[in-house]
């Protein structure tokens, strides 16, 4: 049976007894059951710090945290994460809110679907969880751009999490959008102020939001000391009542901080005296690790990051030994869907794969791991009660080789598709007048020019991120920031078209170049020595409605037995039964993008680590279900689905 199943794998998962008399390290067991959302009706307290401890409704409380982002996985799957997390022990769920998702548009806002924050967080109280919301604007998150809109990058002066005018008067159109949604589900409601109480005849009994984090690792960046008050003002201004938290690793503590906030520390490794470091910024406060980091992300042509299951568990129980409160970051990782991984830019730039596995507790699908069972036995000794049964697993399948059995070149989808914005110079993604003048945010962006002869092209380092280098359709080479100049062959007389396939591969998320983010040419490119004229710039952002109209255009054919990209492919996957939950590996590929009934899986990259990438069975559909590949260079003809992930090579974290 499933509970036996759960009983071995948790006495397999500790073949040494011994440590676990961890728990006599603990001088009380802490029980939280009477302590829910949805027990606790009519509070009027919240979540409170008293001396070195929270109370909640002026009981004692400890966190046990772990984070879980609504914007990474399917929506169908929200409560069966949620179930697993309290059958981990673990009474709190954190997430971030990410500003790009919800308005993509400038003054446009989207809280539907899988954006539904009311939704996420009302499934989180059903379920016995409270809420610590992480609203920004700014989350970091391996994100792109940390979650802030690329459209605030169409002004050439703006500076980003400053007190600059530009940018606050986008927060807070932004914010006056957002805190209707989440001040009703706030727990202590009896506190809001008179202005608010018109939002509240549905939540009257108060929602699972304990605690709101003021903006995200601050202390990090710190570029206005302004600024952390302004955000701070601009929460409780719109009703947010509860405590309010900031959240630094220990380099950046004492720069984050902000009056009437309570500062938490984040780290993988707990170094000697680092919680007592929290002393020295605030006296007399309960201690929270509001990022212990469960594993670590990937990036593109890196290893697959995994962190020993032990050596985690070990350090979760001396941080609860201590009396801290704690938040597994990440509890599930979920997937960077689409085109909204981030990326790091320190001594080069590296950008973050398609999964974000992160070897957190649950995998990406939602499967238990080692560190799962782990954990379970070691809050249950803690917390003293039973804690619920972990949920089944949900099972995967194997579909087999999918056949790739049509494509059209990129060339052939310009004319059918696209209008070409025309410019003198080269525009940068964010500036190209698309989508009600908001630019391009995502995908790749394509420059034509003509050129005469030919000579050594030179980008002067405006290529942002990855150029496809053509003359007409054949191609020459690849820019980045590492490959600057090509030599473009002199050929036949004649007036030639020179192409560039820009990639945009994902905008830094952390770091001081937040401000220099702007992707596709950002500067004049050289041939010759002569800055190049007269654009024609198409944009590939590859949106539902692209995707919808590239079924309907003509010019599809059979794919040849070797064919050079870019192009797109399509196939079919038929499903007999309940479509379950599969992974498509794309052996033989070489870079591109992956859609599934129009939704966009994300990325591949043959360079890895990631060979799979991870399909929901809700995406899917009984009968026909339409796969297109948009492939830059080389095709393979089938693809694979298969049942387990493969994320690459693994490294131990340091």
């Amino acid at each position: 049976s499933w509970s036996c199943w759960v009983r071995w794998n948790e006495q397999s998962t500790f073949p040494h007894q011994g440590w676990l008399l961890t728990h006599l390290l603990f001088s009380s067991r802490f029980n939280w059951s009477e302590l829910t959302p949805l027990r606790l009706w009519g509070r009027t307290l919240g979540l409170q710090t008293e001396n070195s401890q929270f109370l909640l409704e002026g009981m004692p409380f400890r966190i046990f945290g772990g984070s879980m982002h609504y914007f990474r996985v399917p929506r169908e799957y929200w409560e069966d994460r949620m179930l697993k997390m309290k059958a981990c022990g673990l009474n709190t769920l954190t997430t971030y809110v990410p500003w790009n998702l919800h308005e993509k548009e400038r003054g446009k806002f989207d809280f539907s679907k899988n954006l539904d924050l009311r939704v996420f967080l009302s499934l989180a109280a059903k379920n016995g969880l409270w809420v610590i919301l992480r609203p920004g604007p700014y989350i970091c998150s391996e994100w792109d751009l940390g979650g802030l809109p690329s459209w605030l990058l169409q002004d050439p002066e703006m500076q980003l999490r400053t007190t600059y005018k530009g940018f606050t008067e986008a927060v807070d159109a932004y914010f006056d959008r957002l805190m209707p949604v989440v001040v009703p589900l706030q727990a202590s409601t009896t506190h809001f102020p008179p202005q608010q109480w018109e939002w509240l005849p549905r939540y009257k009994k108060g929602g699972p939001i304990i605690a709101v984090q003021v903006e995200n690792e601050y202390g990090s960046y710190a570029k206005d000391p302004n600024y952390m008050t302004y955000v701070k003002k601009a929460l409780l201004s719109r009703g947010i009542v509860e405590l309010l938290m900031t959240s630094d690793n220990k380099n950046g503590l004492s720069f984050g901080l902000v009056e009437g906030a309570l500062a938490t520390v984040n780290f993988q490794k707990l170094e000697p005296g680092l919680l007592k470091y929290l002393d020295t910024v605030q006296k007399d406060q309960p201690k929270m690790v509001m990022e212990y980091w469960t594993g670590w992300f990937d990036n593109w042509g890196g290893p697959h990051y995994v962190f020993d299951a032990d050596e985690m568990v070990n350090t979760v129980a001396s941080i609860l030994k201590t009396g801290a409160s704690i938040n597994l970051y990440m509890f599930h990782g979920g997937t960077n869907f689409g085109f909204m991984n981030g990326a790091l830019q320190a001594d080069e730039y590296k950008s973050d794969v398609t999964s974000y596995d992160y070897d957190a507790v649950l995998t990406e699908a939602g499967d238990y791991t080692s560190k799962f069972f782990k954990l379970r036995q070691l809050f249950s000794m803690i917390i003293g009660q039973p804690l619920p049964l972990p949920p089944m697993i949900e099972s995967k399948a194997s579909y087999g080789a999918i056949l790739l059995h049509q494509y059209i070149s990129l060339w052939d989808v310009l004319p059918a598709l696209l209008q070409p914005v025309k410019s003198e110079f080269p525009v940068n993604m964010e500036n190209l007048q698309r989508n009600d003048s908001i630019g391009q945010p995502y995908g790749y962006v394509l420059y034509e020019t003509v050129i005469f002869g030919g000579g050594q092209l030179h980008t002067r380092d405006h290529v942002r991120d990855r150029a496809q280098v053509f003359v007409n359709t054949m191609y020459v080479g690849e820019l980045d920031y590492n490959t600057v100049e090509l030599s473009i062959p002199e050929g036949q007389q004649g007036f030639r078209q020179l192409r560039l396939l820009v990639e945009n591969r994902g905008r830094v998320n952390y770091g001081l170049a937040l401000n220099e983010q702007r992707k596709g040419l950002i500067g004049d490119v050289f041939l010759k020595n002569t800055p190049l004229r007269n654009f024609k710039i198409y944009s590939l952002e590859m949106k539902p409605a692209f995707m919808k109209s590239l079924q309907r255009v003509s010019g599809w054919s059979t794919v040849p037995d070797y064919f050079v990209g870019p192009a797109f492919f399509r196939g079919r996957l038929w499903i007999e039964h309940q479509p379950q939950d599969t992974f498509l590996k794309l052996q033989g590929w070489e870079k591109g993008v992956v859609f599934v009934n129009g939704q966009n899986l994300g990325r591949y990259w043959k360079i890895g680590p990631q060979e799979t990438l991870y399909l929901p069975g809700p995406w899917l559909r009984r009968g026909g279900n339409e796969i297109v590949i948009f492939e830059e260079r080389t095709a393979g003809r089938i693809i694979q689905s298969v049942d387990i992930p493969y994320l690459g090579r693994t490294q131990y974290v340091d």
